[in-house]
Order: C-alpha cells, then structure tokens, then sequence
C-alpha cells in the first residue's frame, strides 16, 4: 500500500515538473522571440538620408536696378542719344543643405550630427513682379538684349548678398537643425538624448 502511495505521489510530482519545465520553455520561447523582434526591428535610418537637397529658409528681396546706355564719341556721351530705364523685381532667394552629405553617429546618449554648409539652392525673379518706374528710349541708342540679361544677373547677385546679410543661412541652419531634431525625436528619446551639430 504504501508502495502504491509512493509511486503515485512521484507521478504527481513528475507531471508536476513537466508541467513547469512546459511553462519555462513558454517563457523562454516568448522573451526570446521579442528580443528577436526588437533586433529585428531596429531603425538604423531616420529617413533624411534620400531627402538630397532640401530648402529650409526663403528670403524675398525687391531690386530697383537703372539701366542707361547713350553713344560715345571718343569718349564723350553725344546728347539726345541716352536712354534710361528704372525698373525693380522681386527675388526668391532659397538656401538649404544636401541632405545626403550629413552624417551622424550616436553614442552615450548623444547624437552627433555633422553637417555641410549651408549654401544657396535657387535665387530667380518672381514672375510677374516686373515694375516700370521710367523708361526713356532714344532711337539712336537702345539698351540690348544682353545689357538687360546683365542687369538682371547683378540684382540677383545684390539679392542674394542682401539675403545673407539678412539672415537667411542663419534661418536655414536653424530650420535644419529643428526638422532634424524631430527625425530624430520619432526615433529617440529626446528626453534621454542630447544633440550637437556640427557645420563642416
């Protein structure tokens, strides 16, 4: 009888055990397969890589250029030949980075981002913003083709040099650095991490 009563009561403890080796390896299985899932997971872009160039500040600038040409002889301007045009347009001036050049590492809870210069995407005249203040035109002298081709290129040179002056790749570098703060921040902890950035 009392034979009987052992060999049931190891039963009762072998089912026991295998019931609990059975629950352990459940266990196992499920930690083990949200780790694999969370290496699996892991983001290793943050998704500006293959932005390429992007403008992240725009300035408008309005030129007024004049624009006067008159026959020489040797030298002297001959009267009644002048003619003069005053004119302005408004420029868009827009400055931003390659994206594809930056680079970041992060480490220790910082990230470091390094980017290139800022520079000078596009700067063109707004269409339609064209204005006439004066024009004045001899028939023995008109302003060519070229001459107002020229004009142009130097109020898109004062344009852009009025823009910088203004500010414009301060803004850019700013408005960069906060769009790539919320790249990284759908990552991230920004709570837990710093950022620095640094300009090539």
């Amino acid at each position: 009888m009392k034979e009987q009563s052992s060999k049931i009561k190891n039963k009762i403890i072998a089912g026991l055990i295998i019931v609990l080796l059975v629950i352990l390896a459940v266990i196992c299985t499920i930690t083990g397969f949200r780790k694999y899932i969370s290496s699996q997971n892991k983001i290793t872009k943050i998704g500006f890589e293959n932005i390429g160039e992007l403008a992240t500040q725009s300035a408008y600038c309005t030129e007024v250029n004049v624009t006067e040409a008159a026959k020489e002889l040797w030298g002297i301007e001959i009267p009644f030949t002048q003619s003069k045009y005053i004119y302005s347009y408004d420029f868009v001036i827009k400055a931003g980075f390659d994206f594809e050049q930056i680079q970041w590492k992060e480490e220790n809870n910082k990230i470091t981002v390094t980017l290139p210069e800022v520079k000078i995407l596009s700067s063109a005249p707004v269409d339609g913003s064209f204005k006439l203040f004066h024009e004045q035109e001899s028939i023995f002298k008109q302003v060519t083709l070229e001459e107002n081709i020229a004009s142009i290129e130097s109020m898109k040179q004062q344009a852009e040099e009025e823009a910088i002056g203004n500010g414009l790749f301060e803004n850019a570098k700013t408005n960069a650095e906060a769009m790539l703060r919320s790249f990284f921040g759908s990552v991230y902890d920004m709570n837990e991490y710093e950022i620095e950035f640094i300009y090539k």
